[in-house]
């Protein structure tokens, strides 16, 4: 990856700050060096977060990214976060309509995320739940050096991320917090079952105890406006199966018990032309009935 050439000399007339400031192509994509580095948690709660994630009216003007950059300062375009799960509504699936995102780069695409979801680690919970001190300008070899915002400065202050949510696999506790005026506020959860409602989305957001992936444990889910479970794409599947399965059973049933009408209104001495007119079937079909 080449270096930006960030500031990029303007022209007269100037370029647009799409064209003068860097974009995801000129932005590392990875940082080897980042705390709290993604176990097999990290990885497969965000893909249940996004598998069952359906939101009416958005089609494909939407966004989730998993542990993917968020470039959020176009002054120190090297500073990012690297969000568990994020949604961004309003975008489109596709960078520019055109390729799949490397990061998210909050000056190029002109929207900020909806919501964040922070997974809980040891090394990053003060983080990412506002406890680190703020963060400060140092004095380095006589130059002023500043230090990233922490992720809580970030999303609450200048990303203003409208819900924050972290959960702990550790103690399964969910946490929300919503962006009231300036600052964030918690909001209070059933601790037993902690669900809530986002009526921007028309959806919400709880914890799930069951079988995921061969993991059973609680797990944040979406649900729907009826309290139920948002199914994922492997579980709609088995559900039209059994459906399927069930309306054929029923299909069987029927025809069963239309072939022994069919049976015994032959043995009562009507004819076939007669049993054909009176249920509706075909002479022939009552004829094959007749000789089963």
């Amino acid at each position: 990856m080449q270096k930006f050439p960030y500031p990029v000399p303007q022209r007269d007339p100037p370029l647009s700050p799409r064209l003068t400031l860097p974009s995801m192509y000129d932005l590392p994509s990875e940082d080897p060096e980042e705390p709290g580095l993604p176990d097999e948690f990290h990885d497969l709660q965000p893909h249940l977060l996004s598998q069952t994630l359906r939101l009416q009216g958005y089609g494909d003007q939407m966004f989730t990214g998993t542990d993917l950059n968020l470039y959020y300062d176009v002054r120190h375009p090297l500073w990012q976060k690297r969000p568990d799960w994020f949604l961004v509504l309003g975008v489109p699936r596709l960078y520019d309509d055109i390729d799949l995102r490397a990061s998210y780069v909050v000056w190029q695409e002109g929207v900020n995320p909806f919501m964040v979801v922070e997974l809980l680690s040891p090394g990053t919970a003060q983080e990412d739940l506002g406890e680190q001190a703020e963060s400060e300008s140092l004095i380095s070899n006589g130059q002023v050096k500043e230090t990233p915002p922490s992720k809580w400065q970030v999303y609450e202050q200048i990303l203003r991320v409208p819900y924050y949510l972290v959960f702990s696999r550790y103690t399964n506790q969910l946490r929300c917090f919503q962006l009231r005026g300036s600052r964030y506020e918690e909001q209070q959860l059933d601790a037993a079952h902690p669900r809530l409602w986002i009526p921007e989305l028309g959806l919400g957001l709880g914890l799930w105890q069951g079988n995921y992936d061969g993991i059973t444990r609680p797990w944040l889910r979406w649900y729907d406006a009826e309290a139920q479970w948002i199914p994922t794409p492997e579980e709609r599947a088995e559900l039209e199966a059994e459906r399927a399965e069930l309306e054929a059973e029923r299909a069987n049933q029927a025809i069963a018990q239309l072939q022994q009408v069919v049976r015994n209104l032959l043995l009562q001495g009507m004819s076939i032309e007669q049993v054909a007119m009176l249920v509706g079937l075909s002479e022939a079909q009552v004829s094959r009935w007749a000789a089963d």
